[in-house]
Parts: C-alpha cells; structure tokens; sequence
C-alpha cells in the first residue's frame, strides 16, 4: 500500500513539474525516473515478503504472531527508503531551480505577480511536504540501528532473530513507543500532506478566480453609478 500511494504522489509530482516546467521533455524523464523507482520498490517488497514468516507465541495467555524476516533485510530495506528519498530529493531540486529561474527573470509587475503567486504556492507546498518525507525516511532508516531493532516488536535485523527478551514479550510499551511514531509520521506523510500537493493548487485557484470576480464586480458597479449619473444630467 505504501508504494502504491508513493507512486500515485510521484505522478502528482510530475504533474506539478511539468505545468512549471512546460517541456515534454521534462515530462518523459521524470515519468522514466519515477517508473524505475517503482518497479525497484516493488521488487524489493517481493524479495523482502518471500523472506518474511510468521511466529506464533503465547503472552500472558493470549496469542500473538511474531513477524521474522531474513538474513539479509538490512540491505532491502535501506534500497527501498534509499530509491524513494533519492527521487524525493531529485523532484525538490527541480522545482527549486525553477522556481529561483523564474523569479529572477520576472521582471514586470504586471506579469511577475501572477507568476510569482503561482511558482511560490507550488514551491511552499512541496517544501512542506518534503520535510514531512524527510522526518518519515529518518524514522524508516532508524530501524536498522542496531539500538533500535534490538527493541521493536518487528526485528529488521538477523541479530534480533536470537534476541531472548523480544521473543519473551516483543509488544512492551518500550518496543511500540517507535514503531508507533513513524507509523503516525507516514500517514500523515502520505494521507494528509501528500493530498495537500492538490488541494493548494486548487485552493491557490480558488483565490485567484475570487479576486478577478470581486474586480469584476467592482468595475460593473462602477460603471452602471457612471451611466446613471450621466442620465440624471442629460434630463
């Protein structure tokens, strides 16, 4: 679930790019990035999911399933968070440089403001929810701390397979206290931030079309007290 909502962000990406960027190009190169990467992740997940099993133990009279991966997790978790942070971090730099471009180019104030306006709301976004990425890839890559996979309740590492104390009771309060906050960080990374892409464009619209309605408004008022102050002197 996580690559595919990763993947539907990365078309919503693209779309951003290109309407900054207007070049077909640019269109054709990230949406060939953005392909490798997910088929990357995608395979990585199937290699990590052959390699995982399940453990059932008894705590305290009840049942719990104990998940166990392989040998060698370290290494597909760290590709994994490792190809979606590096496409994170190209699609920053793109829209970074173009936004600086554009705003050293603008030169008139008649143009510069609309382009301004627009460039800065894409940009503000995007940053915001590349720090929400960043806070998310640093809790991802804590796990394979060897400190923090010796107390979460699913090991990532093939030293916590002979770990006495997590097999005796791997869901303590202590070994959820981490899990659960990058497990709050990525949803709201993916469902609060990531739908945020959209809706400031939309909302950044929205201002727009009701400020040139209130002009609008502004200049038939203006002009019917013209023409009624005109009829008044000619009679």
């Amino acid at each position: 679930m996580i690559t595919v909502v990763n993947a539907i962000l990365g078309a919503i990406m693209i779309a951003r790019l290109h309407a900054m960027y207007q070049r077909r190009k640019m269109l054709i190169f990230l949406s060939i990035i953005l392909l490798a990467v997910t088929i990357a992740n995608v395979v990585t997940i199937t290699i990590i999911t052959i390699d995982m099993s399940e453990e059932e133990l008894v705590i305290s009279g009840t049942y719990q399933c104990y998940v166990n991966f392989g040998d060698n997790i370290d290494l597909s978790y760290s590709m994994y968070w490792m190809s979606t942070t590096a496409w994170e971090v190209l699609a920053l730099c793109l829209a970074v440089w173009i936004a600086v471009k554009h705003f050293r180019e603008l030169q008139r104030p008649s143009t510069g403001w609309i382009i301004g306006d627009c460039f800065t709301a894409l940009t503000k976004s995007h940053l915001v929810y590349f720090v929400s990425f960043v806070a998310v890839s640093c809790f991802n890559f804590g796990y394979l701390s060897p400190a923090i996979s010796a107390v979460t309740p699913i090991c990532l590492t093939s030293a916590c397979n002979n770990n006495s104390s997590i097999l005796q009771n791997p869901f303590s309060l202590d070994s959820e206290i981490y899990p659960g906050l990058t497990q709050i960080f990525l949803l709201v990374q993916l469902f609060v931030l990531g739908p945020r892409l959209i809706l400031s464009v939309r909302k950044y619209h929205a201002k727009r079309v009701a400020k040139s309605d209130a002009a609008s408004g502004m200049t038939s008022i203006s002009f019917q007290e013209r023409v009624h102050v005109s009829t008044s002197s000619s009679v």
